[in-house]
């Protein structure tokens, strides 16, 4: 079992040489917008599983996710020969690809914080011309002292 720090390093690596090969190697125009956002490498380093994310063509086009995951499926074997000529390790790890989901997190996390700042300046708009229930003063005057004859 290696220990995490070559793991991390090996990972690092694979995406470095996944990403390249992507835009200078394979040939395939369904991975011209398939960015390498993250690898991870099992402790043994035997395994590798690339996060990769589809950019659209344009702001409002929806990204081509099965049809960047079926050219990944038909470049794997290249990938992986370039991986191995290019690490150097004994075992050359297999290589699993599966869609990163962050971008997607982040973007519904955005919109929940657009919606929470509109909740919140409805309130502070409500809040602005509101006056308090009750007397002005709702806490009572301090007893004077009696005194003492």
């Amino acid at each position: 079992m290696a220990d995490q720090a070559r793991a991390r390093k090996l990972a690092k690596r694979i995406s470095q040489i996944v990403a390249s090969a992507l835009e200078h190697e394979v040939k395939d125009p369904r991975l011209a917008r398939v960015t390498i956002t993250d690898t991870r490498v099992t402790g043994d380093l035997h395994d590798a599983t690339v996060y990769y994310t589809v950019l659209g063509e344009k702001l409002d086009a929806e990204p081509d996710f099965a049809g960047a995951a079926a050219a990944l499926e038909k470049a794997k074997g290249v990938l992986r020969t370039m991986v191995g000529q290019q690490t150097g390790v004994r075992f050359t790890p297999t290589l699993s690809f599966v869609t990163d989901t962050v971008p997607d997190e982040a973007r519904r996390m955005d919109e929940l914080l657009a919606r929470a700042r509109e909740a919140d300046a409805e309130v502070a708009r409500i809040a602005s011309g509101a006056e308090p229930a009750g007397e002005p003063d709702p806490y009572k005057p301090p007893r004077e002292a009696e005194d003492a004859d």
